[in-house]
């Protein structure tokens, strides 16, 4: 099968053609490098069956593939907010311009989508109906809202041009490969803990998030890329841990003479976060299988030795 990865060169991308090249498929990873790194990518650069080209989705593109990956967008507050302008337009041209490709040359096409879409959600956990509770003008929302338009702009391609759509709404991931300046509290805590530096906790550190080990993840996504439903469903870990929780966790793991320092609450920062998976488990098959100790454990010698080679 040939099959095409926007931001197929970034964190969750690279761990997709992983699975996807070892499948024996055709693969094609479109990525700008605004995000993303070649060497998330290099080991599959001189293979026959794999294929690199260095395009921005804000711009149309022609190719022939039969599933289309939709990953291609900064996905942490520090990428987002840096060009907000850009987000969007990534999340909006970009969606149109890969859901064009998918009506031309009848693609699948997977959206991956994000918890974002319920904003700081007055519900708990977040089930796949709930509409969400988005600050649709604050410094969140080129990320937030321009999820939220993708997922509108797939399901009218369904209903209107009979596009096959897929929606997942990924839920906090981390693991080997994420960025060491991306901002997230798992790489945050994991370089500080490394170098030394006092652990940040914003806020009182009682707002709490759910974590899916990058390998869970991508097999849920596969799942619901070739399954029949059509979705949204929620892919992430329904354990929940306090922020307070995942820095004392990596502290013990890591350096246990590290500190920890407050510092106030980014603006829209949620409270909650954590997905209802009744429906991949009911209609996918699919639950994470890697309790939070041992992903942390891959994730920080993955860390360990970027560091010792200058890569972080």
């Amino acid at each position: 099968m040939r099959v095409l990865v926007t931001g197929g060169a970034g964190f969750l991308g690279s761990h997709l053609i992983d699975r996807l090249m070892k499948q024996g498929n055709d693969v094609i990873c479109l990525d700008n490098f605004f995000t993303g790194h070649k060497r998330n990518i290099s080991h599959w650069m001189d293979n026959p069956y794999f294929e690199l080209i260095r395009h921005d989705i804000t711009e149309p593109i022609r190719l022939e593939v039969d599933q289309i990956y939709h990953l291609a967008c900064p996905a942490s507050p520090v990428h987002y907010q840096y060009n907000p302008v850009k987000t969007i337009k990534t999340n909006v041209l970009g969606t149109l311009n890969m859901l064009g490709l998918a009506k031309r040359v009848k693609a699948r096409f997977l959206l991956a989508s994000t918890s974002e879409v319920y904003g700081d959600p007055d519900v708990h956990p977040q089930p796949e109906e709930y509409r969400g509770n988005v600050n649709t003008i604050g410094i969140r929302s080129c990320y937030d809202e321009g999820k939220r338009v993708a997922e509108t702009l797939a399901f009218d391609y369904h209903r209107q041009n009979n596009v096959d759509i897929r929606v997942m709404r990924i839920f906090n991931t981390y693991g080997p490969r994420m960025f060491e300046n991306d901002g997230r509290v798992v790489s945050n805590f994991i370089v500080q803990a490394l170098k030394g530096i006092p652990l940040t906790v914003y806020g009182d550190g009682s707002q709490t998030r759910s974590f899916c080990y990058v390998a869970d993840l991508i097999e849920g996504m596969m799942r619901l890329m070739n399954g029949e439903h059509t979705g949204p469903i929620n892919i992430g870990n329904p354990g929940e841990y306090t922020i307070l929780q995942l820095a004392e966790t990596i502290q013990k793991m890591v350096n246990p003479d590290s500190e920890l320092t407050f510092k106030p609450l980014p603006q829209d920062d949620p409270l909650q976060r954590q997905p209802d998976i009744t429906k991949a488990k009911n209609l996918l098959g699919w639950e994470p299988k890697i309790d939070l100790e041992e992903g942390l454990k891959m994730t920080i010698e993955d860390f360990r030795s970027r560091i010792e080679r200058g890569e972080a």
